[in-house]
């Protein structure tokens, strides 16, 4: 049997030293490492989602020159279907379901937004496009996604999007569906005093 002050004894509890030394070391890289890619994540999402195309802030759009006439492809329509979800304490929807537009024909539709709570909330908008290789041919001149939208207590806005479909868009593409989810994002709003029940 071995007892407390063996030569055993001691190299156990000298070994179970070094394990628990080793183990709150691994586990002290882990947490700095968790750490670290919390950090990063927002800035390498927006990286990831900018070289994939996909639910992306279009800032680059607000650029855009609208196309002149002679750019429309009249030999061929295409229909946008228009989509809307919401994440947050609003009502939010396409105020038509569709639109039917030539390549290059600029267009114009509306989104409905109500805030239902009775106080002020930020929002953003964030587009994404089906078929994927419609993407890079999508081109918005006006959105309200390119900036934070903040709302009253109440409010009720109708939101215009100016877009015109790249002339360049594969031909096989007939169908477009445009979708915008729209969701709280964080930080305090200093609400107006006359700002309920406003509408723009």
């Amino acid at each position: 049997m071995t007892t407390p002050n063996s030569p055993v004894s001691s190299r156990v509890n000298s070994r179970i030293r070094r394990l628990n030394r080793s183990t709150l070391g691994k586990l002290v890289v882990v947490a700095v490492m968790m750490f670290g890619f919390g950090y990063a994540l927002v800035p390498m999402y927006r990286q990831i989602c900018e070289v994939l195309g996909i639910n992306v802030l279009t800032q680059q759009d607000e650029f855009v020159e609208a196309p002149v006439n002679t750019q429309v492809d009249k030999s061929r329509k295409i229909v946008v279907e228009l989509d809307g979800n919401s994440q947050g304490p609003w009502r939010f929807r396409p105020v038509q379901r569709s639109i039917e537009v030539h390549p290059g024909e600029l267009a114009t539709v509306t989104y409905e937004v109500v805030n239902t709570q009775g106080r002020a909330v930020k929002a953003q908008a964030i587009p994404s496009y089906a078929p994927q290789v419609v993407t890079p041919h999508f081109k918005k001149v006006e959105c309200f996604c390119f900036r934070e939208q903040t709302l009253q207590a109440n409010e009720a806005r109708q939101m215009p999007v100016v877009f015109f479909i790249d002339p360049k868009l594969p031909r096989e593409v007939k169908n477009i569906t445009l979708s915008y989810t729209f969701f709280e994002i964080g930080g305090a709003v200093q609400t107006a005093s006359s700002g309920s029940g406003k509408v723009k």
